[in-house]
């Protein structure tokens, strides 16, 4: 007798997927080309059951026809004939918050590219899941084809998380570095990204640092083994990055990004995602275009990096797929690493470690100015590391100042930018971004 091949007669693990966009359509794209490698992969055949969305007659480029179909999510997520409910509908409020609620009561697991869903109600949906004997398994909710869910989960697991940081948001990275490649203004570049469809239907989601946050609060909840706490995030966008700010930081040898930073410190959690400038030969400042990147340092492996594509059809499918075969294979784990129930209530600290910052100023031509900023300056605390006077600027009698300081507080920072315009040498407001050490 021959020996039984993997999955050979194993039943199948039915799916059934809700929301057939971009993400959705290559999930089933996926299943349907590699059919026999995830079943011999996953030990038991992954097989489509039913499908939901919206519109039925639109044309989706792939054959739906084998499938049942369900105009409504929830109707779909607590049919008997499926096993585990994609949820790829998005957003954490309505269908898909109350379908993912109603298929773990139906005793289903859920694979989910849901990251606000997750940042904002997934310490009750982990608790509901658990409660049911269900898992809930959201690798393409963070940074699209990363395996950084897993690689914190499961790889990292015998390290205290000192520090977690990336770029989490394409769109915003392409802005920042077509600004700088192109020496285009932001207006432009942003009016581009809208055209190119780059951007979410509510623009803010992105180049506010909102979707970049969901994200964050995540990859915070698995460090530091505590509740998301996406409220807790401190958040800047990109919308006051000027090209000169750009231009200015290059010459200063650092690059501007959107980058979140979660790190426990003895007054709690911090949470930010804020631009940064950081060195412009760091493998942070080397990323381009729309690609994520995600640091983690842990007290036993150190640094690590991870890079890759942040978002389209085929790299957060295969993140879907990943949760999939994972399910398949029998894999039980809490959503976040380690039970529900254990997970800490997070003190939220607003940011305090200190870090150096860089600082743009547009001074007027008047006898000591210059003295007058280093003395406010120095009743804060901050002292100079460098500084760069640039020639006088179209508007007569201004010229630029670039000021790198020492490290410092982000207190001390706050007082001397609200001090320096009464100085009367300060010509509109000033810019100050944080420099951050990778």
């Amino acid at each position: 007798m021959s020996a039984q091949k993997p999955g050979q007669n194993a039943s199948p693990l039915r799916l059934g997927i809700a929301g057939l966009g971009t993400v959705g359509t290559g999930t089933v794209k996926i299943i349907q080309k590699h059919a026999a490698m995830l079943s011999s992969r996953a030990g038991r055949p992954v097989a489509i059951t039913a499908v939901s969305a919206r519109d039925r007659m639109k044309n989706r480029d792939v054959d739906l026809s084998g499938y049942a179909w369900e105009t409504d999510a929830r109707a779909l997520a607590v049919r008997d004939d499926i096993d585990v409910f994609v949820e790829l509908i998005g957003g954490d409020e309505g269908i898909a918050r109350e379908a993912v609620t109603a298929a773990l009561k139906a005793g289903k697991d859920v694979v989910t590219a849901n990251k606000a869903l997750l940042a904002i109600h997934g310490q009750e949906l982990a608790e509901l899941a658990e409660a049911h004997g269900r898992v809930i398994r959201f690798e393409a909710a963070v940074a699209g084809g990363i395996p950084i869910i897993k690689t914190m989960t499961e790889s990292l697991a015998g390290n205290e998380i000192r520090r977690v940081m990336g770029v989490m948001n394409g769109t915003c990275n392409y802005i920042l570095t077509r600004m700088e490649n192109a020496g285009l203004p932001y207006e432009t570049v942003f009016e581009e990204a809208r055209q190119l469809g780059y951007l979410e239907a509510d623009p803010t989601l992105d180049v506010g640092g909102i979707d970049a946050s969901h994200k964050l609060a995540l990859l915070a909840a698995i460090a530091f083994g505590a509740k998301p706490s996406f409220g807790a995030v401190e958040i800047e966008g990109i919308e006051r990055v000027s090209i000169d700010d750009i231009r200015r930081a290059a010459d200063m040898g650092y690059r501007i990004k959107l980058l979140g930073v979660a790190q426990m410190t003895g007054r709690g959690l911090e949470q930010r995602m804020s631009p940064c400038l950081v060195p412009a030969e760091s493998p942070l400042g080397q990323l381009q275009g729309g690609t994520n990147m995600v640091v983690v340092e842990g007290d036993s492996v150190g640094q690590i990096v991870l890079r890759g594509a942040g978002a389209g059809e085929g790299p957060t499918a295969s993140a879907v797929m990943s949760d999939v075969v994972e399910i398949a294979r029998g894999v039980r784990m809490p959503s976040f690493g380690q039970p529900a129930s254990e997970l800490a209530t997070p003190q939220a600290a607003r940011t305090a470690v200190p870090a150096a910052y860089y600082i743009r100023l547009q001074l007027t031509d008047k006898p000591g100015a210059l003295a007058k900023v280093a003395s406010v300056l120095g009743e804060a605390g901050i002292s100079i590391d460098r500084m760069r006077q640039y020639g006088h600027s179209e508007t007569a009698g201004i010229a630029p100042v670039l000021i790198v300081t020492h490290k410092t507080t982000p207190d001390a920072i706050d007082h001397a930018i609200e001090a320096l315009p009464k100085t009367g040498v300060i010509a509109g407001e000033p810019v100050e971004l944080r420099i951050e050490e990778v």
